[in-house]
């Protein structure tokens, strides 16, 4: 799968990112999400694969592109047993956000990217429209961290683990009147908080990397990004964990469903027969082969964002892939016309 869609898919997301990032700072989220779904949508209908989308736009946001249940590539078309070898063909399950933080990439802020993952057909978990509470840590703390625990004890954990005093550790939260507790918890204990209002899937995947002065996020946040945070921590090796929240009194900012019994009785028609359960990384992204891709819209800790110069941009992505066990940086120069120069700082 890596040597068939490692490439294109690299290049979904850099097409759906330099869309969206036209719309940087023009305070429009909404048009910075659907411009990134066309761009998404139309890149990957020029794959040769039968995908599936298991996570997109379709529940929440109600968007008419990248619905959940939809088919995309070149071999759903209606003419595809022409041109498409039913012995050579790849089907997989995909999970995208293609805007992952709109707000940020709406008003010009920092962690913004175009996201998506792949697996073989049944590879990916999917997670209803709910919210998710999440632990992520760098791979020395996996296993050994755990979403049980306080995040007092998880901070004495990490402390050992990466062999450093709990006051340099720095934990990422989103900043929602539901982690009030947990952050003077965490500040409590000695850890330092960075308060991030959107995109905590660039903010779980950081943790995966030395360097970034990120060793853990905690908290509630979208399950459908889970997921997608899920199968790029399983690829590199480092730790997560999710846990269903269907309670609208725990979220306190909305959730689909009128009331928790209700949310209960839509997992069960999912086939989700405890609500409460523990997933790890190994069972959200639970495929044989699993990819994630992330091109960078704004200025990010992994990556740049979308560059604009005469005639051309200049985007970086990130693909992490289980199956050769790497994590590749990509820098890309797009050329859209016959540009006077190109720029390569």
């Amino acid at each position: 799968m890596e040597n068939t869609l490692g490439l294109e898919i690299i290049e979904v997301v850099e097409q759906a990112a330099v869309a969206s990032a036209r719309w940087m700072g023009k305070g429009d989220k909404n048009m910075a999400d659907h411009v990134a779904v066309e761009a998404m949508r139309e890149r990957m209908n020029k794959i040769y694969m039968r995908g599936r989308i298991v996570i997109g736009e379709g529940e929440r946001d109600d968007a008419p592109m990248l619905y959940i249940g939809e088919e995309v590539g070149v071999c759903t078309q209606e003419d595809a047993k022409n041109f498409c070898n039913p012995d050579e063909l790849v089907e997989i399950d995909i999970a995208v956000d293609p805007c992952e933080g709109t707000n940020l990439c709406a008003y010009g802020q920092p962690g913004s990217m175009a996201v998506m993952a792949i697996s073989e057909k049944g590879g990916l978990f999917a997670a209803p429209d709910f919210y998710m509470k999440k632990l992520a840590a760098p791979p020395a703390a996996k296993g050994k961290v755990d979403i049980n625990k306080s995040a007092t004890e998880n901070l004495k954990i990490l402390s050992e683990c990466l062999d450093r005093a709990i006051e340099e550790l720095v934990i990422v939260v989103m900043k929602r009147e539901r982690h009030n507790d947990l952050i003077a918890e965490i500040r409590a204990a000695g850890a330092r908080v960075q308060l991030i209002s959107d995109g905590d899937v660039g903010a779980a995947i950081s943790c995966g990397f030395s360097g970034t002065n990120i060793h853990g996020l905690m908290g509630i946040g979208a399950a459908p990004e889970g997921v997608i945070s899920a199968a790029a921590m399983r690829a590199m090796g480092g730790h997560f964990q999710g846990q269903l929240i269907y309670d609208p009194a725990i979220v306190k900012t909305g959730l689909i469903g009128e009331s928790k019994e209700a949310n209960i009785e839509r997992l069960t028609s999912m086939n989700i027969t405890d609500p409460d359960k523990v997933y790890d990384a190994a069972e959200l992204a639970s495929g044989e082969t699993v990819l994630f891709a992330g091109c960078g819209i704004t200025p990010g800790n992994l990556m740049e964002g979308v560059r604009f110069f005469k005639g051309g941009a200049r985007t970086q992505s990130l693909v992490i892939s289980n199956q050769s066990k790497t994590a590749r940086f990509v820098d890309t120069i797009h050329m859209f016309s016959e540009p006077k120069t190109i720029q390569v700082r």
